[in-house]
């Protein structure tokens, strides 16, 4: 990028409409620490997170945090349906603290849900680019402990302890969300400092021209990092998110000056410095969508179960088996899957989540040893066919599009390797097949292609 572009429109390639692009395989750079390097190989056996953006803004049912963006109106305000201008919008938001009450909350309830039903890890939304802490940070009374929000005296008031405390005895690792953007503090929307009152992603004057002032941010966003990874527990990764803060742009933060601050304190801690590349993007984390084809290195998808990442009412969620047929996607091209799922302004999971949620795990409780520890195996997705392996086994997938599919006698593997046992995982042991030019040609018993299509036929192959 040029350096006449302002800091209002440099990251426009970063970002369309609120979804994040991903950074490339070409682009990851290999930490050379091994205990890193081991901590990267744990997460990509881990598979499945539990992601959940949660703050005030879930009150409206509207996106978190751009509807705050003069830039993004057209689509981060296209569901705003009561007579308002922006001026006042951006009041009302900032207000929202004043009467988020979650009174149900029960993480302990949240973190048995996950863990009873396959997930491994929590990513949770500490900090959006509203601002608003959901830890009892020290740096600003905008947040979750602030004496405004009348949920401060709750003995589950500090949310984000809570919820580390409770996945974390649940056996769960723990991903912190940290927006590096933070469109609250005037040390980055600084008041009087832009002719007019637009908004946009970043900060509402030139670093380079106010050092002084970018050094307050610089060292207000350190404060906040450092405490999350000081007094908050064991960390295994650091998320990232408003990749157009970036130490390669007008907006350096030093990252790699708090993160190696943060590793001399939690020296396993992974960093994903989403869309920036780098040394301190150790995961690559496409967001509402997933590569093409197989990623060689480590990778989240960040996809959401409803429509949206933020709580929506009468949401559309998708199904079981939509879900299903996602992870095993995901998880065939080396990656992970955070799914997201927004809790409601009182503090509980929908019904429909939880059923999902539930749908998912008994799904696992069955099919899971194809799914966890696995790595990549050609030919990876084709077809509705998908792989994986571990150690000597190699497991195919042959997924059905409903219950309605066809349910073959016969079928095709293109693998190309020797065969000695093929298992119909939960159900039917040894079964018959024999390899041919165009690869194993396993027979389904007769019973087993009768009624309705499962959501896949799973298949161990030694």
């Amino acid at each position: 990028m040029s350096d006449n572009k302002s800091p209002t429109d440099e990251f426009e390639s970063v970002v369309e409409q609120g979804v994040h692009n991903y950074s490339s395989e070409e682009s990851w750079v290999k930490p050379e620490d091994p205990l890193l390097l081991e901590r990267l190989e744990w997460f990509k056996d881990q598979k499945l997170g539990l992601m959940m953006h949660w703050g005030p803004y879930s009150q409206l049912g509207l996106v978190e945090s751009w509807a705050l963006s003069d830039v993004d109106k057209e689509w981060s305000r296209n569901e705003i349906d009561w007579d308002i201008d922006a001026e006042e919008l951006k009041r009302e938001y900032f207000a929202l603290n004043k009467t988020f009450n979650p009174l149900r909350f029960q993480p302990e309830q949240w973190a048995s849900l996950a863990a009873d039903n396959g997930f491994k890890y929590l990513n949770f939304t500490t900090k959006h680019h509203d601002g608003f802490c959901m830890w009892d940070t020290q740096t600003t009374e905008y947040r979750i402990t602030g004496p405004d929000c009348p949920f401060h005296s709750h003995k589950y008031a500090d949310i984000t302890k809570q919820l580390f405390n409770a996945f974390r005895a649940r056996g769960l690792g723990i991903s912190a969300y940290f927006s590096k953007a933070d469109w609250h503090t005037p040390y980055y929307w600084a008041p009087g400092m832009r002719l007019g009152t637009t908004t946009s992603r970043g900060p509402t004057y030139d670093p380079k021209e106010y050092p002084w002032l970018w050094e307050q941010f610089v060292q207000f966003t350190h404060e906040q990092i450092m405490e999350l990874m000081t007094n908050y527990g064991r960390i295994d990764v650091l998320w990232l998110d408003a990749g157009w803060v970036n130490d390669y742009r007008d907006q350096n933060i030093r990252l790699g000056e708090v993160v190696e601050k943060a590793r001399q304190i939690q020296p396993w801690l992974l960093s994903a410095d989403r869309t920036v590349g780098g040394p301190y993007e150790n995961l690559i984390t496409p967001e509402q969508t997933l590569p093409e084809q197989a990623l060689h290195v480590p990778w989240e998808s960040c996809i959401t179960m409803g429509s949206a990442f933020s709580f929506r009412y009468e949401d559309h969620y998708k199904s079981v088996r939509e879900l299903i047929h996602l992870f095993i996607e995901i998880v065939a091209k080396g990656g992970n899957l955070a799914l997201n799922v927004g809790p409601q302004p009182d503090g509980r999971i929908s019904r429909t989540a939880i059923s999902r949620i539930q749908g998912m795990g008994d799904w696992l409780k069955v099919y899971g040893e194809a799914i966890y520890g696995t790595r990549i195996c050609e030919p990876y997705s084709i077809g509705n066919l998908r792989f994986t392996q571990k150690a000597d086994k190699v497991y195919a997938f042959h997924l059905y599009k409903d219950e309605e599919a066809r349910v073959p006698q016969e079928i095709v593997l293109p693998l190309h390797r020797e065969v000695s046992r093929i298992d119909l995982i939960g159900s039917y042991d040894k079964l018959e097949f024999r390899q041919t030019e165009q690869g194993v040609s396993i027979r389904l018993p007769d019973e087993g292609t009768g009624g309705k299509a499962p959501i896949a036929h799973v298949f161990r192959i030694q």
